[in-house]
């Protein structure tokens, strides 16, 4: 599916903003490709992204859409008085804790109608009739999957293609189910074991996503098995990333660990520490999206603040090492250190 690329990189899909048409494009042009985020969008503002792709390009590239779960049943209301807190404290109010589908429908129509080569889906599987409309529109179909299980289950849905998401990824896990009795949401796998084993489970192209932010890695998870490398965290300080001012100074400055937490979204993501997860982490309910709209509001005040310490600061757990600079420099970086770290076993092999 990616064997034409003359680099297997593609940007991850960064709901929120980082991942940009720019940033796609300047991917794409360095040789790898990458995904818009349809994640809280409308299907109008998705389309104005994919017209302002396509003006700037005319390589294929994807779009990924978060699947909507069930209503969680979950008793918000004391969450919701802790973020009454927090948003006394940016001098806003909290926001509406409401469940809905995320455009989810219309933004299928969308891409069916605009014919997006790839068509990637996280959170869940699509339907087996929106996988039919799909492929009649010439599209290609990619399920994230976090264990072997969800890629038997992606595999028998007819997906074409598999994005493998080990736990050391930032942002959302891109769980099928989320387990509010787990920490993490469910079972955790590292990325090199869960290409593995799903390479073992199921005959599908595979690309691996988790932490990925060195050459050396690319040529790693390719070793392993999969098809091409999804890099989120290491193109978040990119130049035409559209990461947060608070965001990327975090990210520069390095020191925090990272953890899983429920805190911003009601679902499990790996974020860099700070006040608003520690303090509230052990509360926070299993409720997507509903955990989400409460604290956007919040959210959005800190970022206005520049106080890094009430937001979602997304990352791997290797973004201390993460590059910056113009995308197409960081591509022709991880391209040379992954030929150095090929050539480098091919010596120790001899």
């Amino acid at each position: 599916m990616f064997e034409e690329l003359p680099v297997p990189v593609l940007v991850a899909p960064m709901a929120g903003g980082p991942t940009t048409p720019e940033l796609v494009a300047a991917v794409a042009g360095a040789g790898g490709s990458g995904f818009l985020a349809a994640g809280y969008l409308t299907a109008d503002a998705l389309a104005k992204l994919i017209a302002r792709t396509r003006e700037l390009m005319d390589r294929p590239f994807g779009v990924n859409l978060f699947v909507p779960g069930p209503e969680s049943g979950v008793d918000l209301s004391p969450y919701v008085r802790r973020i009454e807190e927090e948003a006394r404290h940016y001098e806003v109010q909290p926001g509406d804790p409401r469940w809905e589908d995320d455009a989810y429908p219309a933004k299928v129509d969308l891409v069916v109608e605009q014919g997006i080569p790839f068509v990637s889906f996280t959170f869940g599987l699509p339907s087996a009739s929106d996988v039919r409309r799909l492929h009649e529109a010439g599209s290609k179909v990619i399920v994230t999957v976090t264990t072997p299980e969800e890629a038997v289950q992606a595999a028998e849905v007819g997906a074409d293609a598999l994005c493998v998401q080990g736990s050391e990824a930032g942002g959302h896990r891109g769980l099928f189910a989320d387990d509010p009795a787990h920490p993490a949401g469910g079972e955790v796998y590292g990325l090199l074991a869960l290409v593995r084993l799903i390479g073992s489970a199921v005959d599908l192209p595979l690309i691996a996503a988790g932490g990925l932010v060195h050459g050396a890695d690319v040529a790693a998870v390719l070793a392993a098995g999969a098809d091409a490398a999804q890099l989120g965290t290491a193109f978040l300080r990119a130049d035409e990333a559209g990461t947060q001012p608070a965001h990327r100074t975090a990210l520069a400055e390095g020191g925090r660990v990272t953890a899983v937490t429920r805190a911003f979204s009601g679902r499990p993501a790996r974020a860099l520490v700070n006040r608003f997860l520690t303090e509230h982490s052990p509360y926070a309910p299993s409720a997507y999206p509903q955990v989400h709209h409460l604290t956007k509001p919040v959210r959005a005040a800190a970022h206005r603040a520049g106080d890094p310490e009430g937001v979602n600061l997304w990352g791997g757990q290797t973004y201390s090492i993460a590059p910056e600079g113009p995308a197409s420099e960081i591509v022709a970086r991880l391209a040379r250190e992954a030929r150095a770290a090929q050539e480098r076993l091919t010596r120790r092999l001899g």
